[in-house]
């Protein structure tokens, strides 16, 4: 009996446009802080792009999850989703995928409580970013079914390529200075 490929092709497209998304997010994220187009795009329009694309990057990610469910090729347990290590198809990879999922989540919501942790400590969390970018690196690259096809291969690796040019350019770039008006001299009262 032949099994329909529906939610198996789902599930790949759904992982790969939430690697894309996630690695949109990240480097909008990187472009934030160290702004290389100067002055032309405001902080606040990149935050809530950097927020959209994390949030669109999360929806792909449980449309990959319940695609990979829902498919009868290979058999996953819905709790496998949340509980990594119950998986049997490539245990190692998909729990670095679960991990990787999950902790994005948290870096997600950390953004409604930035004010309660403390600007500090939301950077520090923020910084897992990296950690969630390569996790999910490896999980695509490991644990994917197209990882052996050039297309796959350019996708994971022009990702990295833009990721550690947003790092490079954030860390050896100053940003841009604010451009302050001249104050206008107010004319003498007679």
């Amino acid at each position: 009996m032949k099994t329909d490929p529906t939610f198996w092709i789902a599930a790949r497209a759904a992982g790969l446009a939430a690697y894309g998304l996630l690695t949109c997010s990240v480097v909008a994220g990187l472009v934030l802080k160290s702004r290389p187009f100067g002055t032309r795009l405001k902080p606040s329009t990149v935050t809530d792009l950097h927020r959209f694309l994390a949030l669109l990057g999360l929806a792909a990610i449980a449309l990959h999850g319940i695609a990979l469910t829902l498919d009868t090729a290979v058999p996953l347990p819905w709790t496998a989703l949340l509980v990594p290590g119950q998986a049997t198809y490539r245990p190692l990879w998909t729990c670095v995928g679960v991990v990787s999922a999950e902790a994005m989540i948290l870096v997600y919501l950390s953004f409604g409580i930035r004010k309660r942790i403390g600007v500090k400590n939301w950077r520090r969390l923020h910084w897992a970013t990296y950690a969630i970018f390569a996790g999910a690196t490896l999980h695509g690259l490991l644990g994917g079914s197209d990882s052996s096809r050039p297309w796959a291969m350019y996708l994971y690796l022009g990702s990295i390529g833009l990721v550690i040019t947003a790092t490079v350019w954030r860390a050896l770039v100053p940003p841009p200075r604010p451009v302050r008006k001249p104050a206008v001299a107010q004319p003498a009262s007679a």
